[in-house]
């Protein structure tokens, strides 16, 4: 059967190219984000429970998690949350089967919030799981419709949507990406007073790079405004060197500006108890922060259809943002580094994952290129294994190798 794969070479200048360029992270520790976890969590951990007792992966789409900030006072030594952060998993699942002429509930709300709880704990050292937050699961049966196609075939398309992707990643989206992660990561070993609610912009104008970051302070750490003020330029400094150390022997310049909200003479810092916003104020919700690459890149195509929680068998939402990025990157690897690949995936409710009704890979360059043809061929190539392949997306995502934010 026809994949409906079209490649097409596109004489425009390439994003990394053209003189403005934004892009932007959510940390782990934005509200968005810690949604958006949650819900892959649950559904990895769904994943899990329904593979260990039939074999299989059941419906389920657990993409609704909605976090609702608490309230808090924070204070230099250690302030107090005075209402938790209430965190609802919302979603569909298979929550009881028909067997021996009756019904079987499965533990689809305890495997969510146990699921949740330990990520949660895991992943936040500052957060109290008795005190600062509440965690509730609403997790009802699938539609009838919907669970049909799902179990009509193991891989038809559940929904008519698409999946966007691209590659290579520009210096611009390397250093955005890889701040966050150091601020969250290598950091944290000689910088406590940093918490994880990190927010990451860069703004490229040309060849000048300026990295804003916003990042939670941990209250109970920092003793008075000195010692903030203190924490803030060893941030500003260990930031900056590793983002020198990103763009070495790139042809940019690089300006950062650290928590730009603060003033001090009016006695204003970005001070919280836990290292998370969402204590006060900051709310969150799947699908509005990072795509599946982990950034906000609005000169790009985007898909704005949240990838995390959704099931990894059926879900378009899921499937095709992760192929088409997979995709993206296997072609630009096999073409020239100074080529945007961009991939999008269309399917139709209903019929195989595997047939989109279109594919469209296009090649962007502003030079005349001879190879464009053994490159439309070697894409289309690479575009129709995937597709021929889903069944790698999927164990990809299972066993956490695909990022969903």
């Amino acid at each position: 059967m026809s994949k409906n794969i079209y490649v097409e070479g596109i004489n425009e200048v390439p994003t990394p190219k053209g003189k403005i360029e934004l892009v932007e992270r959510k940390g782990i520790g934005h509200p968005d984000s810690v949604a958006d976890a949650l819900a892959e969590e649950v559904s990895k951990s769904l994943c899990r429970m329904y593979k260990k007792e039939f074999g299989t992966i059941l419906h389920h789409n657990t993409d609704e998690t909605q976090i609702v900030a608490g309230m808090s006072a924070p204070k230099f030594g250690g302030g107090n949350v005075i209402s938790p952060t209430y965190i609802l998993l919302v979603g569909r699942a298979t929550t009881f089967i028909a067997e021996n002429n009756g019904l079987r509930e499965l533990p689809c709300a305890a495997t969510a919030l146990k699921a949740a709880r330990t990520y949660m704990r895991n992943t936040f050292p500052n957060v109290d799981m008795d005190s600062d937050v509440i965690i509730d699961a609403k997790l009802g049966q699938g539609s009838d419709d919907l669970r049909g196609v799902y179990q009509t075939s193991k891989i038809l398309a559940n929904d008519t949507s698409f999946g966007v992707g691209y590659a290579p990643y520009s210096i611009t989206d390397k250093v955005v990406y890889d701040t966050e992660k150091f601020i969250n990561g290598k950091l944290k070993s000689s910088l406590k007073e940093a918490g994880q609610d990190v927010k990451v912009m860069a703004s490229r104008v040309d060849k000048d790079i300026t990295l804003t970051v916003a990042c939670a302070m941990v209250d109970k750490y920092i003793d008075d405004a000195e010692h903030y003020k203190s924490a803030i330029e060893q941030l500003n400094d260990r930031v900056y060197q590793n983002a020198l150390d990103i763009i070495d022997g790139e042809d940019v310049t690089l300006n950062l500006e650290v928590n730009t909200a603060d003033d001090y003479d009016r006695g204003v810092y970005y001070l919280t108890c836990t290292g998370l916003s969402q204590e006060m104020g900051d709310d969150g919700s799947v699908g509005r922060g990072n795509r599946a690459n982990g950034l906000i890149t609005p000169y790009r195509p985007m898909s704005m259809e949240a990838t995390s929680g959704k099931n990894p068998v059926t879900h378009i939402g899921k499937i095709y943002n992760i192929m088409s990025l997979r995709m993206a990157e296997d072609i630009a690897e096999k073409v020239s580094s100074d080529v945007e690949v961009r991939v999008r995936i269309l399917s139709q409710i209903g019929k195989p994952v595997s047939q989109p009704l279109n594919c469209s890979v296009q090649l962007v360059t502003d030079r005349k290129e001879p190879k464009m043809r053994s490159w439309e061929a070697e894409a289309k190539e690479i575009a129709n294994d995937w597709l021929s392949n889903v069944d790698k997306i999927t164990d990809l995502i299972i066993s956490g190798k695909a990022c969903t934010f």
